[in-house]
């Protein structure tokens, strides 16, 4: 290992000098995070009312019953569509696609002919939605609203005094469709494929604030952030003005505007519009974070608006109804793995604003939880937590806008490049010239890919990183396994085997944190703090390092027979290995180690297919609420333990036991990696949870090796001469 280290120090001393430079890069960030510490929580209106229906109280009990003993002053208002007037109000609006009603032969005679004489001049077809209001009032806040949000072009309304009639065009945009069916073909035979109208975008599209709403919201002090949901094709310039001189009409200027529907107001003719508002009014744009906790939902202008705007921005966390239903959850009493959901997506997700609804029971997915306690108790408790990381509660905190500069990304792709070159020097019979040579095409390969594919420069930058970064630290157990074995003796005793191995381990570990730096600092940049773009690659990232250990293991471990040549792969490993007999137990475990390395790339990501169990979520939460960061499971309880045990069973000559636990540290070292590509999670919590793993890893890793010595000595002084001697009883009575 010496003269290894001593023939490359030059690329080592480049390597950890592009490091330091990089680390530039991760001060920003750390400073950034460091100011970024402020929450708030907006409540929705519209479960707080179902609540209030639920309880038979007035929405105005709990509204304040939430102002009073949780401190929440913000209330999402969402204005009236077709569809909320119909089902969540006392007016007479009701509304269907002419589709549905043109199929009834006598719809006609059912509505004023003088309505059905204008509809027929303006022309109509089975796109559209047809609205029939029943009461002056109703008749007189539909009828304002279409005609000040839509054009006179897409719509026929008349008004008849106590009632009215109003038809909206749609088209095959607009419209909703059922689930592809099959009908029997009568005529040709077979089946035919027909899908229907089911509804329509436009029964959606908001139409304005019900005044009743607001006077309860504004009574009681509480700010409003109103929610309007918008959709292509009605969403121009005159539909954003009327949004905006009806906020303006209520005396709203919200905090933050967390868009709904498809976009931003006026989004059909451009975001100029919305822009504006949000700028001379000082508005904080939301980004609501996907239901699978990875980056956030496609609207319509609000990734552009965030992007002129130097991200002011937040990211919004929505309680989506299957975190309302946590009540009780994983054996719990009562809110708990809420109270942990916001903790987690808050610490570590960056995110600065929940948009909360009540909690609903987890036996029917319906009836409100309604004991103030309980929510007492979740709040306190997440208050007190956060704390514990500096967090406060108030106005959310908008990141300080930073851009990685093309010089920093430049120089770190250099050390990368040197990385990459004493990767291939692990393996492979590499002279001074033939690695200047590598050296430098690798230096002119990476200016030209900053120049002809600059943005994705920076992801193939921090991959590549993470994978070779991950790959050295295999090297380095590896080459440390090989070499202790060939120098130490097979009795050596296991307390000095303990320090080595957790030397190496320790090693290793900040290798792959090397990497992990590498990986980070190029993209440090605001747009990915905010998950606006992400890193690419994670699956691969953790699986081309597992394919490397193959070559690492052969360079250094040879096949079969005893290596000639520690430290370069050679055509006769390859060769061994591929001419070698196949036998049932390879099959066996071959199936095996498949099947862990399925399980473990399926659960990489947050749209896994694999579920965690109850139990594991209950340990994770357990080490979250102890400690300032939870190490991973997968690190500290299988790979940290598995590289040190690669080490006492390479020394101890066990046959087989090396490569498999070789094989298990390599996912340790992706992992670490893999902490760092998450760039949303604050740094600090990264480090954390690495050095937390290292410990409890080598903790562990003690363990395991004094299993593993206790074992082999009990079957050296009892097992072994037992099978011997039943082997030579047998050989004597044939």
């Amino acid at each position: 290992m010496r003269a290894f280290l001593k023939e490359n120090r030059f690329l080592i001393i480049v390597i950890c000098v592009f490091v330091l430079i990089s680390g530039i890069s991760i001060g920003y960030r750390i400073n950034i995070e460091k100011h970024n510490k402020t929450y708030d929580i907006v409540a929705d209106y519209n479960e707080l009312q179902l609540m209030a229906e639920q309880t038979h109280k007035d929405v105005s009990y709990w509204l304040k019953q939430f102002r009073d003993k949780l401190n929440i002053t913000k209330i999402g208002v969402s204005e009236e569509s077709i569809m909320t007037l119909m089902e969540d109000t006392d007016m007479e609006v009701s509304g269907k696609t002419m589709d549905e009603v043109m199929k009834e032969a006598d719809w006609k005679e059912k509505y004023p002919a003088e309505f059905i004489q204008g509809l027929t001049k303006h022309g109509y077809d089975s796109y559209d939605v047809l609205v029939q209001m029943d009461s002056k009032r109703a008749a007189d806040f539909v009828l304002n609203a279409v005609k000040n949000r839509f054009d006179k072009d897409k719509y026929f309304a008349m008004d008849f005094g106590d009632s009215a009639y109003v038809v909206i065009d749609g088209n095959s945009k607009s419209a909703l469709y059922s689930q592809p069916y099959k009908l029997a073909n009568s005529k040709k035979g077979g089946f035919i494929e027909r899908t229907d109208i089911v509804g329509s975008k436009i029964m959606y599209i908001s139409l304005g604030l019900l005044p009743e709403k607001v006077e309860k919201v504004q009574a009681l002090g509480l700010e409003i952030v109103p929610r309007t949901l918008c959709y292509g094709g009605y969403n121009g310039t005159k539909y954003g003005k009327a949004v905006i001189a009806e906020y303006n009409k209520y005396g709203i200027k919200p905090e933050y505007l967390i868009a709904g529907g498809e976009g931003v107001i006026g989004y059909d003719d451009g975001i100029k519009l919305a822009e504006k508002y949000i700028k001379d009014n000082h508005i904080t744009i939301g980004l609501i974070e996907n239901t699978t906790q990875l980056q956030n939902i496609l609207q319509d202008g609000v990734e552009d608006i965030a992007k002129d705007t130097e991200y002011h921005a937040v990211r919004v966390f929505s309680v989506w109804n299957y975190i309302q239903y946590r009540y009780k959850f994983y054996g719990y009493e009562g809110a708990e793995e809420i109270e942990n959901t916001l903790f987690r997506a808050i610490t570590e997700r960056n995110i600065r604003v929940i948009y909360f609804k009540p909690i609903k029971e987890n036996q029917d997915l319906f009836t409100y939880v309604t004991d103030m306690k309980v929510y007492e108790k979740m709040f306190t408790n997440l208050d007190k937590r956060l704390a514990a990381h500096n967090f406060t509660y108030g106005t959310a905190s908008v990141m300080k806008y930073h851009q990685v500069s093309y010089l920093l990304k430049i120089l770190t792709s250099f050390g990368c490049v040197a990385a990459a070159v004493l990767l291939l020097s692990a393996f492979l019979p590499l002279r001074k010239k033939a690695k200047m040579i590598l050296g430098g095409l690798g230096v002119i390969g990476a200016l030209g890919a900053s120049y002809v594919i600059p943005n994705s420069f920076v992801l193939l930058l921090s991959f590549s990183s993470a994978v070779i970064f991950a790959c050295l630290a295999i090297t380095l157990f590896t080459r440390v396994s090989q070499e202790l074995r060939d120098t130490l003796n097979p009795d050596t005793p296991v307390v000095k085997l303990i320090t080595l191995s957790a030397l190496t381990l320790a090693a290793c570990v900040m290798v792959s944190l090397m990497g992990g730096i590498m990986t980070a600092s190029p993209l440090s940049s605001t747009s990915y703090m905010l998950e606006i773009d992400i890193f690419r690659g994670v699956k691969m990232a953790q699986l081309l390092p597992i394919v490397y250990f193959a070559i690492a293991y052969l360079a250094y471990f040879g096949f079969g027979e005893k290596k000639k040549n520690a430290g370069i792969l050679e055509f006769h490993d390859i060769k061994d290995m591929m001419n070698t007999s196949i036998k049932i137990w390879m099959i066996i475990l071959g199936a095996i180690i498949g099947g862990v390395g399925y399980y473990y790339i399926a659960r990489t990501g947050h749209e896994s297919s694999v579920e965690v169990s109850s139990l594991e979520m209950i340990f994770r939460n357990y080490l979250e609420d102890m400690l300032v960061a939870r190490p991973r499971n997968k690190e500290f309880l299988f790979a940290f333990p598995a590289i040190m045990l690669m080490v006492y069973t390479s020394v101890r000559r066990f046959k087989l036991w090396p490569v498999l636990f070789g094989l298990c540290g390599v996912i340790g070292m992706t992992s670490v990696n893999n902490t760092f590509m998450h760039i949303r999670t604050p740094l600090y919590l990264g480090l954390f949870r690495t050095g937390y793993s290292l410990i409890f890893g080598i903790i562990m890793g003690i363990v395991g090796i004094l299993v593993f010595e206790i074992a082999h000595r009990i079957y050296v002084k009892w097992v072994g001469p037992f099978l011997s001697s039943y082997a030579d009883q047998e050989e004597a009575g044939n």
